[in-house]
């Protein structure tokens, strides 16, 4: 008798066990596992979305392709710099026309600040015309970058010619990157035509 009742015990769990496995597919736990695999999808969609534009071109032009018309690229600001001789010219030329750039220096008890005029040294290879057009056209934003650049600096980090070469040299990349991101590096060098601090 004991074991017709576990038997019976047996069969009327596995019956309840295969109502379960049966409900879980059918019922709330299923549709549940549906709505979270559906947010799963669709968050991974959103993010690979997001990360494609934003690592992406976002916009840029592709290879042969001009930006808008015919805008300075830094393809066709190029020119050929060899001489009658057949060897290539060393010159480069300056870009002087910036403002005056101030910013308050990042020192927490004193109110100091440090006003920055520079003049650029452009590479012989762009053409001279082309390559002030160029920036002209960024000089806002490589002020802007300049102006939030100083604003980090403490007085320590502008103390020092080593100091002043490291920002003269982060300059000159920052620069390149706005003015030729795709490209050769082309601004030589950053010569501080003022650099006063108050």
């Amino acid at each position: 008798m004991a074991d017709e009742d576990d038997v019976k015990k047996q069969e009327q769990q596995a019956e309840e066990d295969s109502k379960a496995e049966s409900g879980n597919q059918e019922g709330p736990s299923g549709r549940l596992l549906w709505i979270i695999t559906a947010i799963v999808v669709i968050a991974g969609a959103g993010a690979g979305f997001g990360l494609g534009r934003l690592l992406g071109s976002s916009g840029k032009a592709g290879p042969g392709q001009s930006p808008e018309g015919n805008q300075a690229t830094p393809e066709n600001l190029i020119v050929d710099t060899t001489d009658t001789t057949g060897s290539k010219s060393q010159g480069s030329w300056y870009y002087d026309q910036f403002e005056p750039v101030v910013a308050n220096l990042d020192e927490p008890t004193v109110t100091r600040y440090v006003r920055v005029t520079l003049i650029m040294e452009m590479d012989a290879q762009v053409d001279k015309k082309k390559g002030t057009a160029l920036i002209e056209k960024n000089k806002h934003s490589l002020t802007n970058w300049l102006t939030i650049y100083l604003a980090g600096l403490s007085l320590e980090d502008i103390r020092g010619d080593r100091n002043l070469k490291l920002i003269q040299s982060e300059i000159v990349d920052a620069f390149n990157e706005k003015l030729f991101p795709d490209a050769k590096p082309q601004v030589k060098r950053v010569l501080f035509k003022e650099f006063a601090v108050q």
